[in-house]
């Protein structure tokens, strides 16, 4: 079963352990064969690793390894945008075990672990048990796999290590690229009873003559090991549901990892086996940008900065649109289209800017800010809602010549601004003209966008729409909620899937219905932020449990049928950001302040986020249930900032010291 088949969709493979990880015990499993992948990303490799479990429990795997710096020529038939030097590697590689005079086979699967790593334990045979572990080096052009060997018998063993290497070398854009594939493994070992020996199969590449690193299981294991422990750290959510907790510590791990060197420093890109070393205004500049203050994830904020300064560079000088986005090594710009891209920079960056709380990064990309919000200003039709020739989706699906996603990021955009020009001391007049503009914009949505479809009062997604849209879901997001009840009830009940949101509510065609999870979870938070907890609960848990423990784990995806679910990074911070921005209500307000609207559903008696490290501040966030009211606390290193008691969507104003 391949991860795109939906056969095993409503199946639960994984369980969650107590200690952030989730486990495929596959002693009883009959639900065989089985197949799923993930990616492992550090700043300069990346590593798909596919695996499927055949019906004898027999483990097939293949390294699918990256190195997105280093891009390969390519024919005039094939797209220079994902030329990177890259290569399959399957088990006929491994070195050959013997114990006594026998070949030693590792036989059937036991179980799978994942962890920020994936571990593949195997039954024990003749006394030797065998574990393969998985984790790229996150600074060096290096995938380490770890193979541990444990004797479980009662006397020693000699186990034999077949030496194997592999040496690749190809011309490319930067010079003559040399991958090489070897084990520091003895060519023999004796165990004790209980004595375990542990090597690696490195997969490295280098660049014209300089020195390989050196490398070992241990120090790289190291450095994954650093990096998970700084990610588990902060920004920790304790709700009452583990399913929950744990897809929001693996959300936090996907969505940091993903960043890479460039030559413009270090850049977040999605990932998923197609798009490294480039930015997109939705991806970077919406999605994770925002995110990365709230995890205090510095190289995370560094990435974000570095990408919006690279959109900043690059704005045109004669009035035509900003890019959609920058490949091949963030040099090489693309954007057929303009797909909104100007609201998605003002609003991802407003909203990044105000919780960094830095007055100087602010004052840097003021004039990014300033251009994309008067490109929007410009574009406005006489209807009042804002132009676009497209959407993020690029024409996967109509769009009209205005749509709701567009109009509805620029209001959110209007009304972050005026309270960063309010932090930056800009004069009044500022904050009022965008204030008004977003008032006047909130208007002509109701009025242009408001409709009836399905029976339902909700909105069209463009004036020719005549179909329910997952997109529909954003004035929720940004706060406009004339037409919540209609809108929620197109979303959670005519929309949803076993995979979440649909992306259209079509006539059966008679093939998979498409579904792109990024709409999923923004449904998911204008949901929460608009009040209706328990609705938006019910399907937040099956969705979790979908995605954590299901046939396609263990992160959100991209989208079906688009490159078969693919692991993007920004998914996973959106997938965070529902609960900060939507359970929370979290809205910054100012460098150092920001307003909550919770939402506790009734199920739960308490919600905390901990750790959380924006506004240069680290403080938690608790929720408690007090009778039919909440209590809120907001404690700043150990102090009580705010306590108040109020009812279920209430808004507390939040000021740090």
């Amino acid at each position: 079963m391949h991860a795109q088949d939906f056969s095993h969709q409503n199946e639960r493979f994984w369980q969650p352990n107590r200690d952030q990880s989730i486990t495929w015990n596959l002693s009883k499993e009959g639900r065989l064969p089985h197949a799923d992948n993930i990616e492992l990303s550090g700043t300069q490799v990346s590593a798909i690793i596919r695996y499927e479990v055949d019906k004898n429990k027999h483990l097939h795997l293949t390294r699918d390894i990256i190195f997105p710096q280093l891009r390969r020529y390519t024919t005039p038939s094939e797209s220079p945008y994902r030329a990177y030097l890259r290569g399959e590697y399957r088990d006929n590689l491994l070195p050959v075990l013997t114990l006594g005079d026998q070949k030693y086979e590792v036989g059937e699967l036991d179980s799978i672990r994942i962890n920020g790593k994936i571990s593949f334990y195997f039954h024990a045979q003749n006394g030797l048990t065998v574990i393969r572990l998985f984790f790229p080096s996150m600074q060096e052009r290096c995938l380490v796999e770890k193979w541990t060997l444990l004797n479980t018998s009662q006397t020693p063993c000699t186990v034999g290590i077949g030496a194997t290497e592999l040496q690749q070398e190809e011309a490319g854009w930067k010079g003559i690229y040399h991958r090489r594939m070897f084990t520091d493994a003895k060519r023999t070992v004796t165990l004790q009873p209980r004595e375990r020996y542990e090597f690696g199969l490195y997969f490295l590449a280098t660049l014209n003559d300089e020195a390989a690193p050196t490398v070992s299981v241990a120090a790289v294991e190291r450095s994954r090991d650093t990096f998970l422990d700084s990610i588990a750290t902060n920004l920790q959510l304790h709700s009452p549901d583990l399913v929950l907790n744990t897809l929001f510590y693996f959300s936090k791990i996907r969505a940091a990892e993903s960043i890479f060197r460039s030559r413009y420093g270090l850049v977040h890109s999605p990932g998923g086996g197609n798009y490294y070393v480039g930015i997109w205004a939705n991806d970077q500049a919406e999605y994770s940008g925002p995110f990365f203050p709230y995890l205090g994830y510095q190289t995370g904020n560094l990435a974000a900065m570095n990408a919006y300064r690279i959109f900043q560079r690059n704005l045109p000088k004669d009035g035509g649109k900003s890019w959609a986005s920058f490949e091949m090594d963030v040099t090489f710009p693309f954007g057929e289209r303009d797909r909104g891209d100007a609201a998605m920079l003002a609003f991802g960056a407003t909203h990044f800017l105000l919780a960094a709380g830095d007055e100087q990064k602010s004052k840097e990309l003021w004039p990014l800010i300033e251009w994309c919000l008067d490109y929007c200003r410009k574009r406005t039709t006489a209807a009042g809602v804002v132009a676009s020739e497209s959407d993020e989706l690029e024409g996967r699906f109509p769009a009209g010549s205005a749509n709701l996603s567009t109009s509805c990021l620029y209001y959110g955009a209007l009304v972050q601004a005026a309270r960063l020009a309010k932090a930056m001391h800009k004069p009044v007049a500022v904050s009022t003209t965008y204030n008004q503009q977003a008032q006047r914009l909130a208007t002509a949505i109701e009025q242009y966008f408001g409709a009836e479809l399905a029976g339902l009062h909700t909105y069209k997604y463009y004036k020719e729409n005549t179909t329910l849209r997952s997109w529909i879901c954003l004035p929720l997001v940004v706060g406009l909620t004339p037409r919540k009840a209609g809108t929620l009830d197109a979303l959670f009940d005519k929309l949803w899937s076993a995979n979440g949101v649909l992306t259209e509510l079509k006539p059966e065609t008679g093939s998979a219905p498409v579904f792109w999870d990024r709409g999923t979870l923004y449904a998911f938070r204008g949901a929460f932020k608009a009040g209706a907890s328990d609705r938006a609960l019910a399907r937040l848990v099956s969705y979790s449990t979908t995605r954590l423990t299901g046939f396609r784990v263990p992160y959100a995806v991209e989208a079906w049928p688009e490159n078969g679910m693919a692991h993007l990074s920004a998914e996973s911070a959106l997938y965070c950001r529902l609960f900060t921005e939507g359970m929370l209500g979290l809205e910054p307000t100012g460098f150092n302040s920001f307003s909550l609207r919770p939402n506790l559903p009734s199920k739960w008696d308490r919600l905390t986020i901990s750790n959380i490290k924006a506004f240069n501040a680290s403080f938690d966030i608790n929720l408690r249930r007090n009778k039919n009211k909440l209590q809120v606390q907001v404690v700043q290193q150990g102090k009580v900032v705010v306590q108040r008691v109020v009812q279920n969507n209430t808004t507390v104003e939040v000021k740090l010291n």
